[in-house]
């Protein structure tokens, strides 16, 4: 079980990863939650290897559509995915990922290529406690 420091913010020291779902798991992973929309294009569920989708994790059709994985559009993004987290299925879905985190090393799961611009890199700042 990971130890955790308690703090004003909240509990720090979960490991927290982003991985891409096509990549092979790795022994520290822990639970490996996919937290996109739509499932994974050419990965066939058995080889996902997940322990949980959580598909009200990811941002709307909308924004993903609007933000085209854009990154001069990612501040923006970050602002308006916030925002969305707030809502009731998304809501549920961070507090969820909190108490796995709490548990044991986390590891984020997307299809997106660029993980240092996308939606599984601030829900992962998020899940530790909101610091970007």
């Amino acid at each position: 079980m990971t130890k955790e420091r308690k703090t004003k913010s909240g509990t720090e020291g979960r490991e927290v990863r982003v991985r891409r779902v096509y990549e092979a798991p790795e022994p520290g992973d822990g639970t490996r939650v996919l937290v996109d929309r739509l499932w994974p294009r050419g990965l066939a569920k058995s080889e996902a290897a997940l322990d949980e989708w959580l598909k009200d994790a990811a941002p709307s059709a909308e924004l993903r559509k609007w933000y085209g994985h854009d990154p001069a559009r990612f501040e923006e993004f970050a602002g308006r995915y916030a925002a969305e987290l707030t809502g009731p299925g998304p809501e549920q879905a961070l507090v969820r990922l909190r108490e796995l985190a709490a548990e044991d090393t986390l590891t984020l799961l997307t299809a997106t290529k660029d993980t240092r611009h996308s939606h599984a890199l601030l829900l992962a700042a998020e899940v530790r406690g909101g610091a970007r």
